[in-house]
This record gives C-alpha cells, sequence and structure tokens, in this order.
C-alpha cells in the first residue's frame, strides 16, 4: 500500500496508508480486506449451505407432498422455483441484512461486509450484492466472482463493485501490553510529537531495546541506541533535544500507546457495525 500525507495540527508528517480511514480524533484505522482465498472459501461455504437447505426442502417437504398425491406436477416445478429463488437470493439477502454482512460461511474465513468506507452495509447493499450473486457466483458456479476478484485490489467481487462494498477482515488482534516507561523529560514532546509508523523491521528492533536496555552492557547499549537513534529520527517530528537512549525509550512509548488507541477504536467500531467479534470476545 501507498503512503499519503495528510496536513493537519501536527504537521506535515501525519501519514495515512491506502486502505486506512481517519476518524474524527485522527486515529487511522487500518482497516485490511480478507485475502481472495478466504473469500472463496467463506463464499463456499455459504453456497453449500444454501444448496443443503435447497435439498432439504425439496426432498424432504415438497417431494414428501408430491408422493403423497398432493401436489402435482406442474405444481412442484412452481415450488422448485420459488424455493431456488427463495435459498439462493431471499434467504442470502436477509442474513446479512440481519447481521450487517456477516454470514456462516464469512464467520469462518474472519470476514465481514462492510462499505467503502467502513462503515456497516444496510438492506440496500445486501439487496445489491444478492442479486448479483445469482449471476456470479450460481449461474456461472463462482466463475465470474473469481475472475474479478484476481482483478481487483481488495478481492472484491462484481456485487461489491456495484454496491460500493468489500469483505474486512473482522478477526481483531489482541491489543499489545501498556505503553513503555516514558522518560519524564520528553511528556512534554510526547503530547505534541508526530511519529510516523515505523518500517516493521526497525519497529521491532526499538520495541526489544527499549524492552531490554537495562539488560545490555552500558558500551553496546550506546552504541545500539546511537545507531537506531539515527534510524529513527526520519519519521519524528520535532526531534526531541535528548540522549539517543532516552528518544528510543519515548518513540516506544508513543508508538505503543498509539497502537492500543488504534485496536481500541477499532473494537468499537466492530462492536457498532455488529456486536461483539465471535473469534476474539472483543
Amino acid at each position: 500500500m501507498s503512503e499519503t500525507t495528510l496536513t493537519g495540527p501536527r504537521g506535515p508528517r501525519a501519514l495515512a496508508l491506502d486502505g486506512e480511514v481517519l476518524t474524527g480524533e485522527a486515529v487511522a484505522l487500518d482497516l485490511q480486506p480478507i485475502g481472495l482465498g478466504l473469500r472463496v472459501l467463506g463464499g463456499l461455504i455459504d453456497a453449500v449451505l444454501a444448496w443443503l437447505v435447497y435439498l432439504a426442502i425439496m426432498i424432504w417437504g415438497v417431494g414428501s407432498l408430491f408422493d403423497a398425491g398432493i401436489l402435482t406436477e406442474g405444481t412442484l416445478q412452481i415450488f422448485a422455483i420459488v424455493f431456488l429463488v427463495v435459498c439462493f437470493a431471499v434467504l442470502p439477502i436477509t442474513v446479512e441484512t440481519l447481521t450487517h454482512g456477516r454470514s456462516l460461511g464469512k464467520l469462518a474465513a474472519g470476514g465481514r461486509i462492510v462499505r467503502a468506507d467502513g462503515g456497516a452495509t444496510g438492506f440496500r447493499h445486501a439487496f445489491i450484492r444478492g442479486l448479483v450473486g445469482v449471476l456470479e457466483v450460481y449461474m456461472s458456479f463462482g466463475g465470474i466472482a473469481l475472475l474479478v476478484g484476481i482483478f481487483t485490489p481488495r478481492a472484491e467481487r462484481l456485487g461489491d463493485l456495484v454496491a460500493g462494498t468489500y469483505s474486512e477482515r473482522a478477526r481483531r488482534p489482541a491489543l499489545p501490553a501498556p505503553a513503555a516507561f516514558l522518560p519524564p523529560e520528553l511528556a512534554g514532546w510526547a503530547e505534541v510529537a508526530d511519529v510516523a509508523r515505523l518500517p516493521a523491521r526497525l519497529d521491532a528492533q526499538v520495541t526489544r531495546f527499549a524492552s531490554s536496555a537495562a539488560k545490555m552492557h552500558a558500551g553496546a547499549r550506546a552504541r545500539i541506541a546511537a545507531d537506531l537513534a539515527r534510524d529513527v529520527t526520519p519519521f519524528v517530528s520535532p526531534v526531541p533535544s535528548a540522549p539517543p537512549e532516552v528518544l528510543l525509550a519515548g518513540v516506544a512509548a508513543v508508538r505503543r500507546e498509539r497502537e492500543r488507541t488504534v485496536l481500541r477504536t477499532e473494537r468499537e467500531r466492530a462492536a457498532r457495525l455488529g456486536g461483539q467479534d465471535p473469534f476474539t470476545g472483543a
């Protein structure tokens, strides 16, 4: 994902990634779509369940009435068409509407259908997805949905493109441990500091150093701190006038606290979309 520079009260170093949504508090939520493989798995589970429901109704319900002579052959065909529409259009639309974009297949795959802006879906979105899904999922045996998903950035199917939705990853990671100790001399700096997202490897190195610096030899600690501080400085604004070790401790504390804020906000948003996440209990 590419990065986009945003301007605001903390200056032009506040960064957001494509696929992120900024809340009113300027918290960037990293809304991750699920991959194509998981979408196929979820869709396959939903399709199998729909077929099982349809066959159960036709064999043990309508079929029993036909065998008993209550229904004629013409009436049987009418019932077959009606229940075909119910199981493959009405039922999926109803389930997605009532659960705000969830179904058994999506639960198993860890996904949830949301609007393109990350908001909760409604009947209109479920209706469009359901009608288009009859064509791209059932009439083409999933071929159209798979082909479109391969060439869209968030593995969207044709119904998603028409309805303005996508499948978001619903499983949330656990909240990280509380923020590392913030040096008292950086308390004022932390309130106005803009610490951009660090590269994954550098972020892990800073976190490890902040948690184990006290156990290191003084000489090695100073050398590693100087190297890490030099790598971290381009991502920090303003750069505080502090020794490298103090700077790294401050950066680690600010980053950890903001991670917790983002995850808490995402969990609150997930609760508004559809209640507790059954996989994390949050």
